[in-house]
């Protein structure tokens, strides 16, 4: 019970990372604010979901205002909103999957951040955790539009972990490798998934950063890659 009596905002919520935070988060005892673009996402007892395009910072911040309304307080901050295409820059007629990429990684966890912090603030220990991906370490064919953007939310993971530090607010992010959902299965029937992380063991360690037990780390980009 880590998370006890503690109010967590999980962005993208009815994905499957999303959905396997908010239980597990759900398990630790917290009240979980589901933020999404679908307005019927499920929720576990004691949450609540909410509909938003957190790539509009207006948006962003009136779904963070309605959570704060409901709960009365917000602690942590699970930004797992995201997207992945693969594409070549010779396949980009106009370059417009590199803004797609950047508004649905970056700027959803830029804005969520942004709307959040007045409440982790006054929460005297905040907690916000990004999902970055290993896939941003070291660029791949393919894989330029969707690296640039991760890459941005880990370089703003650090920049606000200096930012906070003094605020009580520790800022990390986890960088997953491939992830073991239905849909990586179809894109690559050939691979080996037992070697797949699992999303539950990654949320596993977002809830440990949004953990008391945590209050150490901040500015830590951590790789939960499985065995691949």
């Amino acid at each position: 019970m880590q998370l006890k009596d503690q109010v967590v905002i999980v962005t993208g919520a009815a994905g499957q990372l999303g959905r396997a935070v908010v239980d597990e988060a759900a398990a630790r005892g917290a009240r979980v604010a589901l933020i999404d673009h679908h307005a019927d996402s499920a929720f576990p007892a004691g949450g609540r979901a909410f509909k938003a395009d957190l790539t509009s910072l207006p948006d962003a911040t009136r779904a963070v205002e309605e959570v704060a309304a409901h709960f009365g307080r917000i602690d942590a901050l699970a930004n797992v909103a995201g997207g992945f295409r693969w594409q070549t820059l010779a396949q980009s007629a106009d370059l417009s999957e590199f803004d797609r990429m950047h508004a649905l990684n970056l700027r959803t966890c830029a804005n969520a951040c942004k709307a959040a912090l007045p409440h982790l603030k006054k929460s005297g220990a905040g907690r916000i955790v990004n999902v970055g991906a290993m896939g941003a370490v070291k660029g791949a064919s393919g894989m330029g539009a969707y690296a640039a953007s991760k890459a941005g939310v880990m370089r703003l993971t650090e920049a606000l972990a200096d930012e906070l530090k003094l605020d009580g607010i520790t800022v990390n992010a986890v960088l997953p490798s491939i992830i073991d959902t239905p849909q990586n299965r179809a894109d690559m029937p050939q691979a080996d998934f037992s070697r797949w992380v699992q999303p539950v063991e990654i949320a596993r360690v977002i809830a440990f950063l949004m953990s008391a037990d945590a209050g150490a780390v901040t500015g830590a980009l951590l790789p939960v890659t499985g065995r691949t």
